[in-house]
């Protein structure tokens, strides 16, 4: 599915913008997913674009929009707070849109904006006036950076979450794998509600190497489909 037309913006939200992906007909799930894009590409990169188009192929509505500084054209992300203030600002938007017919609200996103909606979902008791969301959904996990040493606890909130949420984390991935971000989250005898879909030869973005002989696009319609179901029995 393309995008139609933007959604408007909306005088409380930030000065940006979102693309809306209406969910297939023949395969609507009765879901809204509000995906945010990661550090460094906004929502029209090539990753955010493609793997909206294909969960609104397996009939979910999908609302990307671009952070602040994204917006503003800045290579540095805004500090947590501001983020979350957006994210939480266009969460409320696309589900007061009308041309939304869902019941059911996912938030998620790839690397920093699936941080960030796990945020979101850790600290519930500030959305007095939006609805709740059903998932929560992060694509690739940034556990920790890749060079150097492990800035912030990103680990911490993760332990409180009672929100249903998936990871899906190449076993290559330089931001930690699945084994790393389960033996994280899981330390201690905590028991959140999360799921870790492993993407076996993935890195950071899901990309195999080509000496392992698996199909690329292949990979990306697995994950598609194991989100889609996901979404499905919720």
């Amino acid at each position: 599915m393309t995008p139609s037309t933007q959604l408007p913006t909306q005088p409380e939200t930030p000065p940006a913008s979102a693309e809306f992906y209406e969910a297939n007909p023949d395969t609507a799930l009765d879901a809204l997913f509000v995906f945010a894009h990661g550090a460094g590409a906004g929502q029209h990169h090539q990753f955010m674009t493609s793997y909206a188009k294909g969960l609104a192929e397996r009939g979910i509505n999908v609302v990307t929009f671009d952070f602040p500084y994204m917006e503003k054209k800045r290579s540095t992300p805004d500090r947590a707070p501001v983020l979350e203030d957006s994210f939480r600002k266009w969460v409320q938007h696309a589900a007061g849109d009308s041309r939304v017919k869902a019941s059911k609200l996912f938030i998620g996103g790839k690397s920093m904006g699936g941080r960030m909606a796990t945020h979101l979902a850790a600290y519930l008791d500030k959305w007095p006036s939006v609805q709740k969301p059903s998932g929560v959904i992060a694509f690739g996990y940034p556990l920790a950076p890749p060079r150097g040493k492990r800035t912030g606890d990103r680990v911490a909130h993760l332990k409180t979450l009672t929100v249903p949420t998936l990871i899906i984390q190449g076993t290559r991935d330089p931001f930690g794998g699945p084994d790393e971000v389960k033996e994280a989250v899981f330390e201690g005898g905590a028991k959140p509600p999360i799921e870790i879909l492993p993407v076996e030869g993935g890195d950071h973005s899901f990309a195999v190497l080509k000496s392992s002989g698996r199909d690329q696009h292949a990979v990306h319609e697995e994950i598609l489909n194991a989100v889609a179901d996901w979404i499905r029995k919720r």
